[in-house]
């Protein structure tokens, strides 16, 4: 697999937990899975593909460390990279479940970046998400609190996807 560098923002540490599980399926060293509170816009640049993770909270916000970290990642240049997406969120939050992730793909969007990794949200019940963008769901949505047993078929379905876009 091409050079891949695992970013994400936790609070809790659910988020942190899934870049984890998903570093040990795809094989990606611990060194390449990196807290964006302790990385910088530059550490982008040695990987081919980013996985990006967020938890999601408030009214669809993205977890609090990727504000400053992704004011400097949106005004990079990054064609020839691929981007997949991750986060987690509470369904019962019914119009802004896993916001976050629509905002990371609206803001990295213009850079040039090649998204992969939509993936199906069957399964939860909501109303709506900013993560729903032009007829499919960005990334991986997962909802490891109400339900946590969709958690590690999600996971695996997912990064399967991701080896296989990867191709």
């Amino acid at each position: 697999m091409k050079k891949t560098g695992i970013f994400y923002g936790s609070s809790t540490g659910m988020t942190a937990e899934v870049a984890e599980q998903i570093a040990k399926i795809l094989a990606i060293d611990t060194a390449d899975v990196r807290d964006v509170a302790k990385s910088s816009p530059a550490d982008v640049a040695p990987y081919d593909v980013l996985l990006l993770g967020s938890s999601t909270w408030g009214s669809g916000e993205l977890q609090d460390d990727w504000y400053d970290m992704l004011d400097g990642v949106e005004a990079l240049d990054l064609t020839g990279k691929t981007i997949a997406l991750f986060g987690c969120g509470d369904e019962s939050m019914s119009d802004t479940f896993c916001g976050a992730l629509g905002e990371l793909y609206s803001r990295l969007l213009p850079t040039g970046a090649r998204f992969i990794g939509a993936f199906d949200a069957d399964g939860y019940d909501f109303d709506s998400t900013p993560a729903f963008v032009d007829g499919v769901y960005v990334g991986l949505m997962l909802d490891n609190v109400n339900k946590e047993e969709l958690t590690a078929p999600r996971i695996k379905a997912w990064t399967d996807l991701i080896k296989k876009e990867l191709a």
